[in-house]
């Protein structure tokens, strides 16, 4: 492990700010255009790229809410009211919970441009500036939660798109049998090519989603003169009285109308890629009115034939224009399923950083865009996790059931962990905060009760993965804690080493020696044991710790710190942010400009490596810590973490009990 404990050398604990960094504008390959107040042309570009990743989950959701919904609905009051009224909670869960929550305020809580459940937990640590337990809580259970709507996401969206074949004109039930096989062929195939990266097909992304939403507006808006009298659903008192009349299953019905809402979150997570504005242009601009009219036809559609409610989406496609719909329904689902997917390795990233996880191996896929990269583990899991949910449920019906929990649970707590950042960073009151949250925590808690309900029926599946995950975390950040803990204890300050150095001066080694270290104001395990048994001291030594701001990113111009010692000794502090990956040999070549030269054939970086056994005795239960032990055991190769070539480094070790 690189350094003296088993997390990223020197990475503080993700629940204590860094403040050594100034987190100023993002200076990365990955900085999005609108940061740099792009022209006409350029934002535009930024909208259609935005409508392509940001929209593509919420935008399939057609497919199959609307089905669901009226389904319950119909068992209750029945009639138009149970059409109207689910039609207009649709709308209106759009318009407060994506519009008014996430598009128009939460939005606001960026954390230098980046969004997120991680990135929002930083701001408020940041916000707050100590150490917080309850928002490193809920940043650990939002991750963890992300992850089991990351396995849903792909299995719902391209099997609902795939089942439109059993309603194809000519085809009847002979392809039912392939539907299943055909959705896994199509997502292992897409698994399968995250490893080459997906930076020349984006730019499709977009331009193929925005014909997508089009389509959905113009079938839409077909089909409302089917029905004319389903525009009152754009009044909230249907959906208001269709949830009086139907009690307790309106209460249910709530589970299924949230189906309409699900990739809200994305909104929120990928504003760095694109920037606010764009995204707020394309959602109100665009994707909100032609959702809008698909759900006002689907509606209409059902009050001129009752029987369209079995699959209303498909119904509403005319027979010419089948086909080639099945086929955009097909890719655009596949495009949806490419962000969930591009996300889950985006927030490894930042877990890792924020010492969440333990080092996973991440590599980029772009020369020229940083936020294209590929997590082999993480991939590796997530297509298991989908193929699965394939054999297992089936079809899109039964995996709605699954759907909903794991993101009602993040919405839920995106909104709690607000509150810091609200009252603290924006400087609002306490009771104006709560005027405003209150109403939001209020729909978040209603959705997501109505969606527990579910856990008999599937929904114990995102929980039972979030839980695991939950678990890895606390287990990791814990273990670690207790050696950082130990190495302090047990280890001799610096400056007590550098003055008995001093008074016994060993054999000098020629060239420079760096040893990664998490504390710099003790000795390092390495530098201790190459004094012990090499008895020797290099010329030049520096002691290196590298450091996780709470910001996204971190300049050039502020990712070194150089503190000189004595002739003999240095310190350095890298700082990165929790969105960079850590090259080490490219962070010390900006030591020149401070007056310090790095020759990497003349310097040697020495790793502390630890050997843990488990202890019955201290700290965590002995299950717990040979779980630890295991992931120490599976974490990335520090050497390939920090980017530092193998031929220059020396791994010296001890052994602790944890």
């Amino acid at each position: 492990m690189a350094g003296d404990t088993p997390r990223d050398a020197g990475a503080p604990p993700p629940t204590s700010p860094d403040t050594t960094a100034d987190a100023s504008a993002p200076a990365t390959a990955q900085t999005t255009q609108a940061a740099h107040g792009p022209g006409k042309a350029g934002f535009w570009a930024l909208t259609i790229g935005a409508i392509g990743v940001v929209f593509g989950d919420i935008g399939t959701s057609p497919l199959y809410a609307l089905r669901e919904a009226i389904g319950h609905a119909q068992g209750g009051v029945g009639g138009d009211l149970a059409v109207i009224g689910v039609v207009s909670l649709a709308f209106w869960a759009l318009m407060i919970v994506v519009t008014l929550k996430y598009v128009l305020f939460l939005m606001r809580a960026d954390n230098k441009g980046e969004g997120g459940t991680l990135a929002l937990m930083a701001l408020a640590q940041h916000a707050i500036g100590r150490r917080s337990a309850w928002i490193f809580i809920l940043g650990v259970c939002g991750a963890a939660l992300f992850y089991g709507d990351g396995i849903i996401t792909p299995a719902i969206s391209v099997l609902s798109a795939i089942e439109g074949v059993k309603d194809a004109p000519g085809v009847g039930t002979r392809l039912d049998a392939f539907i299943v096989p055909v959705a896994a062929a199509i997502l292992i195939a897409l698994f399968l090519a995250q490893s080459r990266g997906t930076a020349g097909l984006a730019k499709y992304f977009g331009p193929i989603t925005a014909i997508w939403f089009l389509s959905l507006g113009a079938l839409g808006l077909y089909h409302i003169f089917d029905d004319i009298s389903i525009l009152r659903a754009l009044s909230p008192h249907y959906g208001v009285m269709l949830l009086i009349n139907d009690g307790f299953l309106g209460f249910i019905i709530l589970g299924s109308v949230f189906l309409a809402v699900t990739g809200a979150e994305a909104l929120y997570a990928d504003m760095g890629h694109f920037g606010k504005a764009p995204i707020r242009a394309g959602w109100l601009c665009f994707v909100l009115p032609c959702l809008t009219l698909n759900y006002l036809g689907q509606g209409a559609l059902i009050l001129d034939n009752q029987g369209a409610a079995e699959n209303p989406f498909w119904a509403m496609v005319p027979h010419f224009a089948y086909w080639p719909m099945l086929l955009l329904a097909t890719i655009a689902t596949v495009i949806a399923s490419q962000a969930v997917i591009t996300g889950a390795f985006s927030v490894t990233q930042q877990a890792v950083q924020l010492g969440l996880l333990p080092r996973i191996d991440i590599r980029f896929t772009s020369e020229t865009q940083a936020g294209q990269i590929f997590v082999p583990a993480v991939n590796t899991l997530l297509m298991v996790g989908v193929l699965t949910l394939l054999v297992v449920f089936q079809s899109s019906h039964n995996l709605t059931a699954a759907y909903g929990v794991a993101v009602t649970g993040v919405m839920l707590i995106n909104t709690l962990m607000s509150f810091s950042v609200i009252t603290k960073k924006w400087g609002w009151s306490v009771w104006a905060t709560l005027a405003c949250l209150i109403p939001f925590g209020f729909i978040d808690t209603v959705f997501l009760t109505s969606n527990l309900l579910k856990i008999p029926d599937g929904a114990w599946l995102p929980l039972v993965l979030g839980a695991v995950l939950i678990l890895i975390m606390w287990t990791w950040t814990r273990g670690s804690q207790i050696l950082s803990d130990k190495a302090k204890k047990d280890s001799l300050p610096l400056t007590d080493l550098i003055e008995m150095l001093r008074a016994r001066p060993p054999h000098r080694a020629p060239g420079t020696a760096i040893f990664l270290t998490s504390d710099p104001d003790v000795a390092p395990v390495a530098l201790m044991h190459n004094l012990k048994h090499n008895k020797v001291l290099h010329e030049k030594n520096v002691i290196l710790t590298v450091r996780t701001a709470d910001r996204p990113r971190v300049p050039d111009s502020h990712r070194v710190q150089i503190e000189p010692i004595n002739d003999d000794f240095k310190k350095i502090t890298l700082t990165y942010g929790f969105m960079e990956s850590p090259v080490v040999p490219r962070a010390l070549s900006l030591c020149r400009k401070q007056g310090v030269k790095f020759d990497i054939m003349s310097t040697s970086f020495f790793l502390g490596r630890r050997s843990v056994v488990p202890s019955a005795s201290q700290g965590m239960p002995l299950w717990q810590d040979k779980l630890y032990i295991f992931l120490m055991r599976n974490a990335a190769n520090p050497t390939d973490f920090f980017h530092i070539p193998p031929g220059r480094v020396v791994e010296l070790g001890t052994q602790v009990s944890v």
